[in-house]
């Protein structure tokens, strides 16, 4: 099988969808690898690295995607990226389909086959091993966002997000105790933050509950006690993920009205569509707006800001899975690892995954591979 490896095209995207390393594992397992030419330049990886890996060198595009079989890149395709695609075609990446329905009909309509990092599952099909890191680093990442946001300089209302002595610190709201949530929490507290998590799952609540033994507060998600803490939060950030589909819309446009002018949400979730009604998606270009006096930061791929650190957590997340397509094709490899066959959304013209099916209102298709 030959796989291919693009330069990514996304506003400030500089990771990369496969190292050198991974290559030097699919050229020794008798695969062939294609990278476009400076890939992986801005994460430390020169042609030379991939060359010596014995991938072949691409100068565009159009000849990555032409003669692959399997691409492996970061994240999804845009829009000048869609003629070059070809049916039968496997896409491995991260997509977000569910708000993105242009993207969607282009990949319907080229009847390529798109398996999802995002709903990739273990073998439990409890966990998403592919979204796992970058969730991680994106939870990092929030709360020293959220304290530039809060910046006199970038809107925000000049809250410190530690406080001082004498002054009490940034009160922020997490809504979701998984991974980004989790991990957020770890950050902000960490920053001197007064938290406090919401969620709708007692467990995640009880496992933070135990972790940081009352230096942050709980509570389980009921709509008046979320926008109560809402309304009287410094830092808000969206960290609710529902696998395959968009997220729940939580804050309301009237609910932002009722905040501080110059509180701070940031919308981790934008990815699935965002949990504000006001929240729209940002670069990191120009990373932040204002909108009901609340500064929105609702930047679609995070983790980019530390691009090199989140490609070699990503890429040693799905090389096995690489591998595994490589050496068996997609119909051998999704039946052998009902985690991978998860992750498949669009195959042959119809969506196969049934949560973005019932978010898109598209019929739900049987992924036939025969």
């Amino acid at each position: 099988m030959i796989i291919g490896c693009p330069r990514e095209t996304k506003n400030h995207e500089y990771r990369v969808g496969l190292t050198p390393a991974g290559v030097a594992q699919i050229v020794g397992a008798s695969g062939t690898a294609i990278i476009e030419s400076n890939a992986g330049a801005r994460v430390g990886f020169a042609d030379a690295d991939y060359l010596a890996a014995g991938a072949r060198i691409a100068a565009s595009p159009t000849e990555v995607y032409g003669a692959a079989d399997l691409i492996v890149k970061v994240k999804e395709l845009q829009p000048p990226e869609f003629a070059l695609t070809h049916p039968g075609q496997i896409l491995f990446c991260y997509h977000h389909f569910a708000p993105a329905p242009v993207l969607l009909q282009a990949m319907l309509d080229a009847r390529v086959s798109c398996l999802a990092y995002e709903t990739v599952t273990d073998a439990t099909g409890g966990q998403l091993p592919l979204l796992a890191p970058m969730s991680c680093i994106a939870g990092r990442l929030a709360p020293q966002a959220g304290a530039w946001a809060l910046q006199m300089a970038n809107g925000g209302s000049g809250v410190l997000l530690g406080g001082v002595a004498g002054v009490p610190p940034a009160k922020v709201v997490v809504i979701g105790a998984g991974s980004v949530g989790a991990h957020a929490t770890q950050i902000a507290v960490g920053m001197g933050a007064s938290v406090t998590v919401f969620d709708t799952c007692t467990q995640r609540l009880d496992a933070l509950d135990a972790r940081y033994r009352g230096r942050i507060a709980t509570a389980t998600a009921a709509p008046d006690l979320l926008e109560h803490h809402i309304a009287d939060a410094d830092l808000v950030i969206g960290a609710v993920l529902i696998p395959g589909k968009s997220a729940p819309r939580l804050i309301t446009r009237e609910l932002l009205r009722r905040m501080r002018p110059g509180s701070v949400l940031v919308d981790v979730a934008i990815d699935q569509g965002g949990i504000s009604e006001t929240s729209r998606p940002t670069s990191h270009a120009q990373a932040l707006y204002v909108e009901e006096g609340v500064v929105h930061y609702c930047v679609t791929n995070m983790p980019s800001a530390v691009a090199r650190t989140a490609t070699l957590a990503l890429t040693q997340a799905t090389l096995p899975h690489v591998l595994a397509l490589a050496a068996h094709g997609l119909r051998d490899a999704c039946a052998a690892d009902a985690g991978l066959a998860a992750g498949l959304q669009v195959h042959r013209g119809g969506v196969c995954h049934r949560g973005l099916a019932d978010d898109t209102r598209r019929m739900l298709a049987t992924a036939s591979f025969d």
